[in-house]
């Protein structure tokens, strides 16, 4: 289906856009760690990205980071963002699981 497609819908009787089919991730295979503030009013994020996971697959792996680490946390646009500085301690999980990790930005 194209992306901006129009569908009619007998449940509702009106027009109504057709949603686009998630697409699986793609990237290099390694998995990137940085701490950041930007818009966060100062207060500092771990953010991990490209897991080349599915949805669920990446928000149980959110939940396991946020155990080991106490913290809170979320996963936004395939990116999952713990509270804090927790670098280190997601980096060695990571490799414990066999990820290839390269700790990126300041």
């Amino acid at each position: 289906m194209a992306e901006n497609q129009l569908v009619y819908s007998t449940d509702f009787g009106r027009i109504q856009e057709a949603k686009p089919e998630k697409q699986a991730p793609q990237g290099d295979g390694i998995v990137r760690i940085r701490r950041e503030t930007k818009g966060r009013k100062g207060k500092g994020v771990t953010t991990v990205s490209g897991l080349l996971l599915e949805e669920a697959e990446l928000k149980a792996m959110a939940k396991d980071l946020k155990k080991l680490c106490g913290t809170g946390g979320a996963v936004k646009e395939h990116t999952i963002e713990i509270q804090g500085d927790n670098r280190d301690k997601i980096k060695a999980f990571l490799e414990a699981k066999n990820f290839t990790v390269k700790l990126a930005g300041g």
